[in-house]
C-alpha cells in the first residue's frame, strides 16, 4: 500500500482511513437460530435448573479435550474457586501467580486463605516468566496458577519442568485459549486441573459459565462437594454425606447457559478460523510497522480472545496514549488493555484483602506494598487493544492498516501537535 503524499493523518487535518461500518464486523457472541433451538428445548422441557443439557456440556468438553473429568459451573470465577479447594489449598499456602490477567484467576485462593505471590510475565508470550518462578519459589510454594494470556499459549516446557521439580500442581485458567494448542496438545490439557470461562465475550460462550476439567477423580469429586448438591447425592464415596450442605456454595450452571455454550462449542473451529485468518492477516502488515502481534513460535497455534499489540516506543517516535488518539481520529476502535495489573490494584497495594484471608495459625498476613514487577509494567504500559474482527473483510482490515501507516510516516509531527494540544 502506498501512501500519497497528500495523504495526511486524520489527527493532522486530513481524511479518515477507516470509513466502513465496523458493527458488524465486530460484533460478538454470534447468535443464531440454532442457539434460540437450543434454549427453546430447554424451556419447554421445563426443567430449567437441572436439565440433561449441563451432563450432555461436560460430555463435549471431555471430548473436546480429553480430559477424564468435567464439571461445569455457573461461571469461570466459580470454576477457578473449586479448582483451587480441589487440589486442597490450605491457609498459608503460597500459590506462583501473574498481575497480568483478570482478577478471577488469583482471588478466589485468597478467601481459602492461600496466599498469592505475583511474578513477572515474559515478553514473548505475556505468560509467566520460568526464570523468576525459580526466584519466587519458597518452601511454602504449593501451585502455580497458569494464564494463557489473550489466547497466546504459556511457555509450557519451562514451567512444566519447573512444577515437576518442585512437585507443584498447576492451575490451567484456559479462558482465553479455547482452541489453541501447544506442541500439538489443547490449552486446558496442560495442567493438573484446568478452567474455560464461558462468559459471553469468550470464544465459546454460554452468556454466563465454567468448566473445570482435571486429571483424577479426587479433584472432581472435591469440586463437586464443593458446589453442587445435586451432583453430591449421586456420589457413592464418604463424600456423599455432604449433599445435604455441600460446602456452603452453590456453583451449577444454569442449563439455558448449557444449551448455550453446546451450541457455540460446536462451531468453535470454524469461528477461529475466521478470526484467527483476519487477525494473522493484520499482523503481517502492523509486524512491518515495527509493532509486535504476539504470533509466537512454530510449535504454538494461538487464539484471539482478544487482539492486543505493543508498541515500540523508543523507536516509533509515539507514546501509546498519542498513537490511540491518532488512531481514533481515523475511526479506529482503539484503547488500552483492560485488564489492570492485579498487584496494583488497592484489593492488594491498600491491603483490603486481609478483610477476607485468613492466615495459617502464626502466620503473618502478607505485605504486597513493597510488589515491582518492572518488566510487566513495562511491558503492560507499551500495550494498545484493537478489535478481533471475528466477521470482519479484507477491505476493513485494509483500512486498518492504512491508518497505521499515515500515522507511522508523520509520527514526529503528530507527537508534535499532540503535545502542544496538551500544553
Amino acid at each position: 500500500m502506498t501512501l500519497s503524499k497528500t495523504d495526511q493523518p486524520a489527527v493532522l487535518g486530513g481524511p479518515m482511513a477507516v470509513m466502513l461500518d465496523q458493527t458488524a464486523a465486530n460484533r460478538w457472541p454470534i447468535l443464531s437460530e440454532d442457539d434460540e433451538k437450543a434454549v427453546l428445548r430447554v424451556l419447554r422441557d421445563g426443567d430449567i435448573s437441572t436439565h440433561p443439557v449441563i451432563r450432555e456440556l461436560e460430555a463435549d468438553y471431555r471430548e473436546f479435550t480429553g480430559m477424564p473429568f468435567a464439571l461445569a459451573h455457573c461461571n469461570g470465577t466459580s470454576a477457578l474457586m473449586a479448582a483451587f479447594w480441589g487440589i486442597e489449598l490450605k491457609p498459608g499456602d503460597e500459590v506462583l501467580v501473574p498481575s497480568a490477567t483478570f482478577w478471577a484467576s488469583v482471588l478466589p485462593l485468597v478467601w481459602l486463605g492461600a496466599v498469592p505471590v505475583f511474578c513477572e510475565s515474559e515478553p514473548e508470550r505475556l505468560g509467566l516468566d520460568p526464570a523468576d518462578l525459580e526466584r519466587k519459589l519458597s518452601p511454602r510454594t504449593k501451585a502455580i496458577v497458569v494464564v494463557h494470556l489473550w489466547g497466546m499459549p504459556s511457555k509450557m516446557t519451562e514451567i512444566l519442568s519447573f512444577a515437576r521439580k518442585h512437585g507443584l500442581k498447576i492451575i490451567e485458567d484456559a479462558s482465553h485459549a479455547q482452541g489453541a494448542l501447544w506442541r500439538g496438545r489443547a490449552c486446558g490439557t496442560l495442567g493438573d486441573v484446568s478452567v474455560f470461562s464461558l462468559q459471553g465475550g469468550k470464544l465459546a460462550p454460554a452468556g454466563e459459565g465454567g468448566m473445570l476439567l482435571c486429571r483424577d477423580y479426587e479433584t472432581w469429586e472435591r469440586a463437586i462437594c464443593f458446589g453442587d448438591i445435586t451432583r453430591i447425592i449421586e456420589l457413592e464415596t464418604p463424600a456423599r454425606r455432604f449433599a445435604a450442605t455441600s460446602f456452603g456454595i452453590k456453583t451449577r450452571i444454569a442449563p439455558v447457559s448449557a444449551a448455550i455454550a453446546r451450541n457455540q462449542l460446536a462451531r468453535l473451529e470454524a469461528n477461529n478460523s475466521k478470526r484467527n485468518a483476519n487477525l494473522i492477516y493484520l499482523s503481517a502488515g502492523l509486524e512491518k510497522l515495527g509493532i509486535h502481534t504476539f504470533q509466537g513460535p512454530a510449535h504454538v497455534q494461538r487464539v484471539y480472545f482478544e487482539y492486543l499489540v505493543r508498541l515500540d516506543i523508543e523507536t516509533s517516535g509515539l507514546s501509546i496514549s498519542q498513537l490511540i488518539r491518532a488512531l481514533r481520529a481515523e475511526g479506529c476502535q482503539v484503547g488500552l488493555p483492560r485488564y489492570p495489573l492485579l498487584h496494583q490494584q488497592p484489593f492488594f497495594a491498600e491491603g483490603a484483602f486481609r478483610e477476607v484471608m485468613r492466615p495459617a495459625p502464626g502466620a503473618d498476613l502478607p505485605d504486597y506494598t513493597s510488589v515491582s514487577l518492572p518488566v510487566t509494567e513495562k511491558a503492560n504500559a507499551a500495550m494498545m487493544k484493537l478489535p478481533s474482527f471475528p466477521e470482519a473483510g479484507k477491505e476493513l482490515l485494509d483500512q486498518y492498516l492504512h491508518a497505521f501507516e499515515k500515522i507511522f510516516a508523520h509520527a514526529g509531527e503528530i507527537a508534535q501537535q499532540i503535545s502542544a494540544d496538551d500544553e
